[in-house]
């Protein structure tokens, strides 16, 4: 019985992270309802609701997401008393309010916004500004990316959220229903944004291989900004296939991979230079940074001295 129990785990855990991930659109179709009903309740566009949930949760595929409902990334501030959940931020180990659906996170983010008096500028905004809602909550301190506002409104603009602040019933919303291709009827030629990456006709720079991972060369005067509208990604997928910080600058001549890395290397080892550290041979050799950590048993974070050699297979 034992055995039986033990296997049965495995594979529902095994499911669990088999599971396909959601795209913004996809997402956008999963949550419209709410968002049009808690804009009716409160006056939040419905295109900002749904924008900084595919933002802050990356289309509800983030682990905070996952573990905690937490769809907007509100920490647990001095008023929460309801669950938490931990995970590194800004600083390390901090706490983030737990829900038990969905939907709580998006009644609460409603709250937290209405009953907040730095956001109350923003209630007497129409709520179809949603460029107006974006600055706004920028520089009310919502988020500390430079860029948010700008990633917020490239969000909403691309995946066309700003028909549903239009609405005024949420009966409405059937007339403007997302249509989504279901994966597994999908053509191999679709668009993946995990496989044979399509580059805007408007990008010239060239493509490259390295480990069979696609990437490109960052010129000068590249930002987040820049690169996620040129390459028509989002945020997280740059941020994500680099292991970049929020506040990276991009150097020119800098690899930007525009897939995920590989697990190994083509090569077995690699000594370590001077003044390299495990970020500079992750992407130097296109093998995922977390994957180093692993195969040479490191912790997170660890300084190594010049000479040591890794195992990158």
């Amino acid at each position: 019985m034992v055995k039986m129990i033990t296997v049965f785990l495995a594979f529902a855990c095994g499911l669990a992270y088999s599971q396909p991930k959601f795209t913004p659109k996809e997402y956008a179709a999963q949550y419209k309802d709410i968002a049009v009903k808690e804009m009716l309740k409160f006056g939040i566009p419905a295109s900002i609701k749904l924008g900084q949930g595919i933002l802050e949760s990356s289309a509800g595929n983030s682990k905070l997401a996952q573990h905690a409902k937490n769809h907007f990334g509100i920490k647990c501030k001095k008023e929460w008393s309801g669950e938490t959940y931990y995970q590194d931020d800004d600083e390390k180990n901090e706490c983030f309010r737990k829900y038990q659906s969905v939907l709580l996170s998006y009644e609460d983010h409603s709250t937290f916004l209405k009953n907040s008096s730095r956001y109350a500028s923003l209630f007497q905004l129409n709520k179809e500004d949603y460029k107006g809602w974006a600055i706004g909550l920028k520089a009310a301190g919502y988020a500390t990316n430079p860029q948010y506002a700008q990633l917020l409104i490239k969000t909403i603009e691309e995946n066309e959220l700003y028909v549903f602040d239009k609405l005024t019933r949420t009966t409405e919303i059937k007339a403007k229903e997302v249509v989504i291709v279901p994966k597994s009827s999908r053509k191999k030629s679709d668009k993946n944004e995990f496989s044979d990456i399509e580059i805007s006709r408007k990008n010239e720079r060239k493509i490259e291989l390295n480990n069979n991972v696609k990437f490109i060369l960052a010129s000068k005067g590249d930002t987040y900004l820049k690169l996620t509208q040129e390459l028509d990604f989002m945020y997280w997928q740059l941020k994500k296939y680099n292991d970049l910080e929020d506040n990276h600058e991009f150097k020119e001549g800098e690899i930007v991979y525009i897939q995920p890395k590989r697990k190994k290397a083509v090569q077995e080892s690699y000594r370590l230079g001077q003044n390299e550290n495990l970020k500079d041979v992750s992407q130097k050799f296109a093998i995922k940074l977390q994957r180093i950590y692993t195969l040479n048993e490191l912790e997170k974070d660890v300084s190594l001295l010049p000479g040591t050699v890794l195992k990158l297979r």
